[in-house]
């Protein structure tokens, strides 16, 4: 299980942006979501989902927006789960919380924290050599990405933006679409290692218990 706690950066000194991002993120993947996003305190809100590329996939949206800090906790849940989001407890809500604490002090303003604490290390400082990836990009090189990223082909791109397909390949290039692309996949396979190799050890010490 994966939850996220968000927390607005500099909430004080401008305008409260949760309630609109909750709506959003509500809006595209709740049908993904084990738990909606859900307002917590004040301009934080945390989600909960068993789905490891959507977990990435909103973490990597809230960060390249650049107002949020944002905690990834891995780990089990309470069940039955509540129906509301403030209601849930577990270790992955308790991870996420002090990932979001350690976030909050971070360059890229991002932490992750799991039930394996060295691979949940591994994974954090991966993804932070991919938010430096991302952080490098120009914004012709996220109009590139984001089109190709909408299933838009590199004919298609040069078509739309007005430019040569040679220079869509430079943006491409320059802005590592290509390493994004096998970095993230490569990324999602060892989230779901790590939540399934924690859900295997936990029905193992269950059966010792017995």
């Amino acid at each position: 299980m994966f939850v996220l706690t968000v927390d607005q950066i500099a909430s004080r000194s401008g305008p409260d942006r949760a309630g609109t991002v909750i709506e959003s993120i509500n809006d595209r993947f709740g049908d993904r979501l084990l738990l909606t996003a859900e307002r917590t305190a004040g301009d934080e809100f945390q989600l909960a989902t068993e789905d490891a590329d959507l977990a990435l996939t909103i973490a990597l949206d809230l960060l390249r927006d650049r107002g949020w800090s944002v905690g990834i906790g891995q780990g089990d849940v309470r069940r039955p789960l509540p129906e509301s989001t403030r209601a849930a407890t577990g270790p992955a809500f308790y991870a996420a919380r002090d990932a979001v604490t350690r976030a909050k002090r971070a360059p890229f303003r991002f932490a992750l924290d799991a039930a394996d604490r060295e691979r949940g290390a591994d994974l954090e400082a991966l993804i932070v050599l991919l938010l430096h990836l991302r952080d490098r990009r120009t914004a012709g090189g996220w109009e590139v990405a984001d089109l190709l990223a909408s299933g838009t082909t590199q004919t298609e791109a040069a078509e739309r933006l007005g430019i040569t397909e040679s220079s869509v390949s430079r943006r491409v290039a320059a802005a590592g679409v290509r390493a994004e692309a096998a970095a993230t996949t490569a990324l999602v396979r060892l989230l779901v290692a790590l939540d399934q190799d924690a859900d295997t050890s936990d029905t193992v010490d269950r059966k010792d218990e017995r």
